[in-house]
């Protein structure tokens, strides 16, 4: 993407629509509001010229990043006809649920993303595969456009890394993310607050499920494969809402004898929703034989079977990865 132009057309629009994945984690919604932020900051704009859209629920953990709260789903703006539609950490068109509509009729559609698997489905395409989550990608775009990063716009930037590194643990974290974690701070981001919120702030519900989960697990292969599946009746049992499963398919990869973990989750009799997580095969492939995709190491799907016959596709799909 040519990053003037990309400047120009913010400059040129009236109507601006930012929108977030389905269930949306830490990058996604950081990235929304970091660029929300830019935006209203950089670009002589108002509130009521820029929305921020997510899709399902904002998990409880993240309503601290600045300016989430403006944050609406599409049914409140589903009339509205925008100048530029924005997709912030979307690697596939699928993976905007009932946003798409508004993305699709937009007269400028820009897909900023780190997905390899990425379809370069926008008119402006800005997929950068080697940075670690899509905050990093934004903030490298603020960067090189000089524009002013304050310090809500650092919070925000700093959680979209942090989640999508697992606090700077995972695979993806490299020299460059830690430096652009020190400027952030530099900006104002307390990585020490953030890091709370992010890790230390679960419903208790959530513990109870995860708790309940991770003792019916199943282990395959000689413990190589670590599985869980999330019934319908499971959510109910502890009230539980989507993002309640976020976090219990790294639990299941930190296992030492665990090689490929996986969380099956039930949406309806003939849905289930996948996710993902490797040491060392690429799961992306897995994920793209249902039609999803993402990171060597992290990636997600949706089968459409029931959940018990997902999970026999989707075994079958790793042991091929597996070797």
């Amino acid at each position: 993407m040519d990053l003037e132009l990309f400047k120009i057309a913010i400059q040129n629009a009236n109507n601006i629509l930012i929108i977030s994945h389905v269930n949306p984690d830490g990058d996604t919604l950081g990235s929304m509001s970091a660029l929300y932020q830019v935006i209203l900051n950089n670009f002589n704009k108002s509130e009521q010229c820029v929305d921020m859209v997510y899709n399902g629920i904002i998990p409880e953990i993240y309503n601290f990043i600045p300016y989430i709260n403006k944050a609406v789903s599409p049914e409140n703006v589903k009339e509205k006809q925008y100048d530029i539609a924005i997709s912030v950490d979307i690697a596939a068109k699928d993976r905007m649920g009932d946003s798409l509509p508004l993305f699709e009729k937009s007269s400028v559609r820009i897909n900023i993303d780190h997905h390899k698997t990425n379809t370069n489905f926008g008119t402006i395409n800005h997929v950068c595969a080697n940075a670690c989550s899509c905050g990093e990608v934004m903030l490298d775009i603020f960067k090189e456009l000089d524009l002013k990063i304050d310090k809500d716009t650092a919070c925000a930037l700093y959680a979209a890394i942090l989640t999508d590194t697992g606090g700077f643990r995972y695979e993806n974290t490299t020299a460059q993310t830690l430096l652009k974690a020190s400027e952030l701070i530099e900006l104002g981001a307390d990585p020490a607050q953030i890091s709370r919120y992010c890790y230390e702030s679960k419903p208790r519900n959530m513990v109870l499920l995860h708790a309940n989960c991770m003792i019916n697990a199943e282990f395959l292969d000689n413990n190589r494969i670590a599985g869980i599946c999330i019934t319908n009746k499971d959510m109910e049992k502890y009230n539980a809402t989507n993002d309640y499963t976020e976090g219990l398919v790294e639990e299941l990869r930190r296992i030492k004898t665990t090689e490929v973990s996986y969380v099956i989750k039930e949406v309806d009799e003939n849905t289930s929703k996948v996710s993902l997580r490797s040491k060392t095969a690429d799961i992306s492939v897995v994920a793209q034989v249902f039609g999803g995709g993402g990171h060597t190491f992290a990636a997600g799907c949706t089968i459409r079977k029931p959940l018990n016959i997902a999970k026999d596709k989707l075994v079958e799909e790793i042991r091929k990865v597996l070797g």
